[in-house]
């Protein structure tokens, strides 16, 4: 496991902007998914990949309540997007999803723009900066 989260987003969003640099946009998300899986791995980083995770309301366990794209080295969710643009929805799932896995950092990654940096955006759960 990674000491520091913000190392770790850095780490993934160099890799995410290779990819963008190399293929652009106007792919199928699946196909981003596919390549930031390959890369992960090239890069040596532990991940999980459409992790379906639980979570607990009340006494009731919710099973499968939602999907992760990505769960890298059990502290990151990643969540990619090929679509025209981020929307406060987005923001407001990986939130929802940070929370209820009670982890600090999420990084929502759109392929679809022209300039890769502008659909990066990191989602914070309690973490300092």
């Amino acid at each position: 496991m990674y000491a520091n989260e913000n190392y770790l987003s850095r780490q993934v969003i160099g890799i995410c902007i290779d990819i963008h640099r190399k293929l652009g946009p106007g792919l199928l998300e699946s196909v981003y998914e596919e390549i930031l899986s390959y890369e992960l791995t090239k890069n040596n980083l532990s991940f999980e990949r459409q992790k379906a995770v639980d979570f607990f309301w009340d006494e009731i366990k919710i099973d499968k309540g939602f999907r992760a794209d990505f769960i890298v080295e059990s502290q990151l969710i990643t969540e990619i997007k090929s679509i025209r643009e981020l929307e406060a929805v987005h923001y407001k799932q990986l939130l929802t999803y940070l929370k209820l896995t009670k982890l600090n950092l999420g990084l929502l990654i759109n392929f679809n723009g022209n300039i890769h940096k502008n659909g990066i955006k990191r989602v914070v759960n309690g973490l300092k900066e």
